[in-house]
């Protein structure tokens, strides 16, 4: 085997990048948990045994925490003062709660990710699905972390409205179906948007329900809205709207779920299927969204379809194509690519 030395040494450079990121991780999560990064936004600048303090964390511990931070580039480190703090880009990554750059959901599933590796590489042996159920519980909540700043940016304002006769109606007074509600976060933004008009959130994972109807009371929409729990293929109700925010890729029968959405939906009614954006190929996806997406896909995605009747096991990245070809099965003859993202594409599809 004829080693080159030039592309030897830079796999070797990237896998260094990578090792430090992955090892950095855990590091992420630790400084969101104890507020270790709101610490540093709050103060505007501190030396570890500030930080310590304010925290009520042990200097010593901080002290490595903010030196690796530092290195990772999370973090500013002025050298000559001994004192760190964060620029306005750092804070909206991982201190704003809820902000378009937010990250920390992201760590938290990731952290989940490497929890549950032993099921996997089981699974990897037998075949066999995981279910989202069977998951480390902060795959749940960091889900929702994750996706919730997206939802928040561009559902009401930009997704909604792109859809054909939608957004009026829902002043009006709708009655929608979320179906793979999770923890409710597209439920609640909708709900809020849309006062006159009635939302049903749909899962099987009945934590997740619990967590959403608390949440909706928190908000103050517990009076339009409800959580049930239930399957793609046999939610109850008919309804002029039914969405699904980033989980058809996860279902195990997506085109029964398509068919039983065309039954539930009044004549004029519309599906909204957000999911992550990609393209048609393997090729088209080689970038860091893909890189990202599909270890989501192996680690979470995959597993559970393969965990349900059906077992179609389409991947994160399945691409508009495949997607359209599943919605058709169902019965669907119009759709449509209404609104895109980096992240995200919204199809609308109508009988």
């Amino acid at each position: 085997m004829e080693v080159n030395e030039t592309k030897l040494n830079e796999l070797l450079g990237k896998l260094l990048g990578d090792l430090g990121a992955a090892a950095g991780a855990a590091l992420v999560v630790v400084g969101d948990k104890l507020g270790l990064f709101r610490g540093i936004a709050e103060a505007g600048s501190v030396t570890s045994a500030e930080l310590a303090t304010r925290t009520g964390c042990a200097e010593r511990y901080v002290r490595e925490w903010l030196a690796q931070q530092a290195a990772a580039g999370y973090v500013e480190y002025d050298a000559a003062a001994g004192r760190y703090s964060m620029t306005p880009e750092q804070q909206l990554a991982f201190v704003v709660e809820g902000s378009p750059a937010c990250v920390l959901g992201a760590f938290e599933v990731i952290g989940s990710i490497h929890r549950d590796e032993p099921k996997i590489t089981a699974a990897f042996r037998s075949g066999n699905g995981v279910g989202w159920h069977e998951h480390d519980v902060a795959l749940f909540r960091g889900t929702e972390r994750f996706f919730r700043p997206a939802y928040a940016a561009h559902l009401i304002n930009e997704w909604l409205p792109a859809l054909e006769g939608v957004r009026e109606k829902l002043e009006r007074g709708a009655r929608v179906a979320d179906v793979g509600c999770g923890h409710g976060a597209s439920t609640i933004l909708m709900a809020k948007a849309f006062p006159k008009s009635e939302f049903a959130g749909f899962d099987y994972h009945q934590p997740s329900l619990d967590h959403a109807a608390a949440a909706a009371r928190e908000a103050g929409v517990g009076a339009n809205t409800r959580f049930e729990r239930a399957v793609a293929k046999d939610f109850p109700g008919t309804y002029d709207l039914v969405a699904f925010f980033d989980c058809l890729h996860d279902m195990g029968d997506p085109a029964g779920a398509s068919a039983h959405v065309l039954k539930s939906l009044t004549p004029d009614g519309t599906w909204m299927i957000v999911e992550p954006m990609a393209g048609d190929s393997i090729a088209e996806n080689m970038h860091p969204i893909g890189r990202f997406c599909y270890a989501a896909s192996t680690m979470i995605c995959t597993p559970a379809s393969l965990a349900q009747e059906g077992q179609a096991a389409l991947g994160t990245q399945a691409g508009e194509k495949k997607l359209r070809e599943v919605i058709s099965a169902g019965g669907f003859t119009r759709i449509r690519r209404a609104a895109a993202t980096v992240f995200n594409m919204v199809l609308e599809a109508r009988p």
